[in-house]
């Protein structure tokens, strides 16, 4: 499996494309053929509403469409820089693909400097988790439902699903409520059932407004610098124990500590 040039675009299953971003090298994502589409294509259509109430299922709706032109007006004003493209270069070079991790504030600038490249990401099964991921679908993410706290094992059946069909997999790592800041164990799950490497992730901004949540989330300013960083790629053996998963567990928690210690 080799990563295809950054100017080939490549059609993603809900029909969009993979765009680099602006002036940035990102190593392209090799996508999977037609056929292992139908697996995972219910990630990436909005999921149901019915146990909502009325005002709560608008409010969800209005929620995504704010959240989409809140990330469409501000990201494309940002200077970005990418740090660590080799990591992921590497692991395309491996014939495997990346789990990625990052911090929960974080999502707004993740979502725009990864968007179009098809990346299922582990939302929470909540109102709010709705639509965050109304939101992200509409930058080519899928959604796959459920958190630490909430329908985690079907989710991350899931996103074992989404990986065997040849497609990368995602994780805000301390969501959906916390604690600020501390790895929680399932992204070191996945990779233990696909063989697949962690990637620790991190989105540095020089500037953005902190909102008074539990997560301290970041809203870029405009025209703010920003700066993608990609660490060294963790492995988790695939006949690994609890004392393995807990030991890639802390090796994320550190490479998270250490990006958030050098850079923020």
């Amino acid at each position: 499996m080799h990563a295809r040039p950054d100017t080939r675009p490549t059609a993603a299953p809900n029909g969009r494309y993979t765009e680099p971003a602006k002036g940035i090298r990102v190593p392209a994502s090799p996508l999977p053929p037609g056929d292992a589409h139908e697996g995972v294509r219910e990630f990436y259509r909005p999921g149901p509403l019915d146990e909502y109430t009325l005002t709560q299922r608008l409010t969800i709706r209005v929620a995504a469409i704010a959240c989409q032109a809140l990330i469409a007006m501000i990201g494309p004003t940002l200077r970005w820089e990418f740090r660590g493209a080799e990591h992921l270069d590497a692991i395309y070079r491996s014939g495997r693909l990346p789990i990625y991790c990052f911090f929960h504030n974080r999502i707004l600038a993740t979502t725009w400097f990864w968007r179009r490249r098809d990346i299922v990401v582990m939302t929470s099964k909540s109102f709010d988790g709705e639509w965050i991921g109304r939101c992200i679908q509409r930058y080519g993410y899928g959604a796959a439902r459920g958190s630490s706290t909430r329908g985690a094992v079907g989710a991350l059946i899931g996103l074992n699903r989404a990986m065997r069909a040849g497609f990368e997999v995602a994780f805000t790592v301390d969501g959906p409520k916390g604690p600020l800041y501390v790895v929680k164990p399932g992204p070191a799950s996945v990779a233990r059932k696909t063989g697949n490497p962690i990637l620790p992730v991190s989105l540095i901004l020089e500037k953005y407004w902190e909102v008074g949540s539990w997560d301290r989330f970041q809203i870029p300013k405009p025209f703010s610098r920003a700066m993608a960083i990609a660490a060294p790629p963790i492995d988790v053996g695939l006949n690994a124990d609890d004392e393995g998963l807990e030991g890639a567990r802390k090796a994320v928690q550190h490479a998270l500590d250490e990006l958030r210690r050098l850079y923020d």
